[in-house]
């Protein structure tokens, strides 16, 4: 028996009573990534990023884990309910116009303690100052700059549009804007690098293409190492006091880390690893989060059919970003039909070994995105299920 067909055997059995679809996270697999992760930072803190995850109780365990310090959010809505729900450094990793949020932050001792904002621009500034209504306390800022590389003198861009921050005295001139803002503190620098961590280089089938991303990622992460050094020295000639620079993602954990400027890493993906971080040469992960759908039709010789199966994820479309059938391994989409709303046909002669109410298992493209998807992840150990915990949606919260 291979390993996953054992796999297989121990999540029917785990969930042999429990109705399809479900979906579970492999304790055993989710620990192992979580140690992974912290060999990678070597001796770096590793803040979680929270829209990995999306379950409180998963993002307690991982936390309670020596190696891992804060969360990383990613709107302001759920940092104020993380807050209160006691988690006591969370670090918004997005700016955001939330006013009534703001006007929350602002009045409460507690959760402006607990609770760091991102800007990129003293005109997000104006805006927290607006929606203030009488809220007096000081916020807690961190500042994102680009880290995006630019070539043949800028007209080559490789890396996400995020912030407009991109030199290092560009960065120094919003964090001056801040300390000259009663009612502002610059905490932190947060620069997040995802042509580098988000991005495989190692594509089955694409070997050129996977040549060149790594050449990329190499250019990229030497010319960032620099410049996030000259961003740090150039904040710290203005904030004397900062708390932490951070920086990373799962797929360049220890690149990110080799980096002194840096001060701790941020990771979240890796725990449950989704098929998106199948093709990296840097790490190898166990799958630990996955769902299943049950068999309801069998239309013929090589096919079933399941029910539901239609969560793809975010980003630029493509079959990259639909979930894969997993287990039994073999089974493949109709290219005609696809994951379907409500059904979903699946081709291959190990259909002809499924019977009506099996269990086919997938993994999702992204990591906590299958949480929208979920009220509840069932917590496998071994061949049982230990425990049932509720996701973000079966909290009632759905915060994008």
């Amino acid at each position: 028996m291979t390993a996953r067909a054992a796999d297989r055997a121990r999540y029917d059995r785990a969930t042999a009573q429990l109705d399809a679809p479900v979906a579970i996270v492999d304790l055993d697999a989710f620990d192992a990534n979580a140690d992974d992760l912290v060999r990678r930072a070597g001796g770096k803190p590793i803040r979680v990023a929270s829209k990995s995850v999306r379950c409180r109780a998963l993002l307690e365990r991982v936390l309670a884990r020596e190696g891992f310090a804060g969360i990383m959010s990613f709107t302001l809505a759920e940092s104020l309910w993380l807050a209160r729900s006691g988690f006591d450094d969370v670090l918004l990793a997005y700016p955001s116009a939330d006013r009534a949020g703001y006007a929350e932050l602002t009045a409460d001792p507690k959760l402006a303690a607990a609770v760091t904002v991102m800007i990129d621009d003293p005109a997000q500034l104006d805006l927290i100052d607006a929606a203030r209504a009488g809220g007096s306390e000081v916020v807690r800022v961190c500042l994102e700059f680009d880290t995006a590389l630019k070539l043949l003198g800028g007209r080559v861009r490789i890396g996400a549009r995020r912030s407009p921050l991109h030199s290092p005295a560009q960065v120094a001139e919003v964090a001056r804007a801040v300390a000259r803002r009663p009612g502002f503190k610059v905490v932190g620098i947060m620069a997040y690098e995802g042509h580098v961590a988000g991005v495989g280089d190692a594509v089955a089938g694409r070997p050129l293409r996977s040549r060149a991303v790594r050449l990329m990622q190499a250019a990229a992460r030497r010319e960032l190492a620099e410049r996030r050094a000259a961003v740090v020295r150039a904040v710290r000639e203005v904030v004397r006091d900062l708390e932490f620079v951070n920086g990373g993602g799962t797929g360049s954990v220890q690149h990110t880390a080799a980096e002194d400027a840096v001060t701790e890493i941020a990771a979240g993906s890796g725990l449950y690893v989704p098929r998106l971080f199948d093709n990296y040469t840097s790490f190898t992960g166990r799958p630990a989060a996955l769902f299943a759908l049950p068999v309801v039709r069998r239309p013929g010789v090589g096919v079933v059919t399941v029910l539901g199966g239609g969560y793809p994820a975010s980003g630029a479309p493509g079959a990259d970003r639909l979930p894969v059938p997993y287990l039994p391994e073999g089974l493949r989409y109709d290219p005609q039909e696809g994951p379907g709303e409500v059904q979903t046909p699946l081709l291959g002669p190990v259909a002809d070994d499924l019977l009506i109410g099996d269990k086919v298992w997938f993994r999702h493209a992204k990591a906590g995105e299958l949480c929208e998807r979920f009220d509840t992840l069932h917590l496998v150990e071994g061949d049982a299920v230990t425990a049932t915990v509720p996701t973000y949606r079966g909290e009632g919260q759905t915060f994008l």
